[in-house]
């Protein structure tokens, strides 16, 4: 069939870029070429323009046959230059799209398909095995790297150069089916690892934009935050250092603190069965209260832990307290304390106990010690010594 000159220049103008008139007139080489290239990045677009009406007579068959000089074709400083081009580009796409290959394979033979593309436009082509080999070699000259293309892309094509040739007259040409299929699968070669790339790409910067506004949510709510973490570090909202700490027991509002703090009272040593110690319930009521700033150990108690962690230095503060001035209120209904109260123990307490509460609370009310309050010092004192034969006599009994 013949092939229309008006026709190609139609198909020029409105797929000049994809090849469509190359299609038309059975240059399936120079049409994959402007395909992967929009029409040799468009400069070759626009040179297409003075050579249709000779590609026309050639594909009619109507060109007078131009004088070959022989099998080698002349040597054309544009062909070479566009191998070189071509070369680098394919090199190029190479390295961003199929970043998962070793370089050392994936650029030479990207840049060696370039250049042979390139070769096989017309009625030109070379020999492939030749061309690849001087890409691989030169690539491995450069061990790989990005910037190796140009040189890489350069020996091919002077490799192309040197072996290229006429392609052989009277080759029959497919059906335009069987040249669409071939051509649609080298196109999707060619694009398919720069549209996973782009699809990646496209996805992060997806992701990025949905985390900006929670992004810009945290921020916004970062001053509230701040002070709702102020106000838990000063014990008035939320959690407590306790209950940082690991514990159990965290009241989230200043209610159930308070009930936290009765409950911690009653638990508190010295306090259950009616027996109780005023004071220690009181400190360890005021710590519950205050989430546990004071250091009392409030938790520990009410998880059954027995005496905090500041039983010890207690005692001292209880010898400097009348068993029953303010706040040391006795539980049995008597005026006086019982024997147990006035070391500032609980009932039921070991001798080991009594002996260390009866050594510290001598040191504190020995009358030497006390000659401003002497009277009052020599009572404790007296009272102490009773205690202490009373509670001791029948536990050394029991020891021995």
């Amino acid at each position: 069939m013949a092939k229309r000159l008006l026709v190609a220049y139609g198909l020029w103008a409105l797929g000049g870029p994809l090849g469509l008139h190359h299609i038309y007139l059975g240059r399936d080489s120079h049409a994959l070429l402007w395909m992967l290239t929009l029409g040799g990045f468009g400069g070759g677009w626009l040179w297409d323009f003075w050579h249709l009406p000779g590609w026309v007579a050639a594909a009619n068959g109507t060109r007078a046959p131009g004088d070959r000089g022989g099998t080698t074709p002349a040597l054309s400083p544009l062909r070479l230059a566009g191998q070189v081009t071509v070369g680098m580009y394919f090199g190029l796409v190479a390295a961003l799209g199929l970043p998962w290959v070793p370089p050392l394979l994936a650029q030479p033979l990207a840049v060696g398909l370039g250049v042979q593309l390139v070769s096989s436009v017309g009625d030109q082509t070379a020999e492939a095995p030749s061309i690849l080999a001087a890409a691989f070699l030169a690539s491995l000259l450069f061990q790989g790297r990005v910037l190796a293309v140009l040189p890489t892309s350069l020996a091919a094509s002077i490799a192309a150069q040197r072996h290229r040739r006429y392609k052989p007259r009277g080759t029959p040409q497919l059906r335009l089916a069987a040249r669409l299929y071939h051509l649609g699968l080298a196109c999707l070669a060619f694009a398919t690892p720069l549209a996973c790339r782009g699809l990646c790409g496209a996805a992060g910067v997806l992701g990025t934009l949905l985390a900006l506004p929670r992004t810009a949510a945290e921020l916004l709510l970062l001053p509230l935050r701040t002070g709702r973490l102020l106000a838990e570090v000063l014990g008035f909202a939320g959690s407590s250092p306790v209950g940082e700490r690991g514990t159990s027991f965290e009241p989230r509002s200043w209610a159930e603190r308070q009930q936290r703090a009765y409950k911690v009272q009653d638990a508190a040593p010295g306090t259950r069965g009616g027996g109780g110690d005023a004071a220690v319930g009181g400190m360890l009521r005021w710590d519950a209260l205050l989430g546990g700033s004071m250091g009392f150990g409030w938790s520990h108690v009410l998880g059954g832990g027995g005496k905090p962690p500041f039983w010890g230095p207690l005692q001292l503060l209880r010898a400097h307290a009348a068993p029953w001035g303010p706040g040391r209120v006795p539980t049995t209904g008597s005026s006086h304390p019982s024997r147990p109260q006035v070391l500032g123990l609980p009932s039921g307490s070991s001798a080991e106990d009594v002996h260390r509460s009866y050594r510290e609370l001598v040191k504190v009310w020995h009358p030497d010690h006390n000659r401003h309050r002497a009277e009052e010092a020599e009572r404790r004192f007296i009272e102490l010594q009773e205690a202490y034969e009373e509670l001791a006599g029948p536990r050394r009994a029991a020891a021995g």
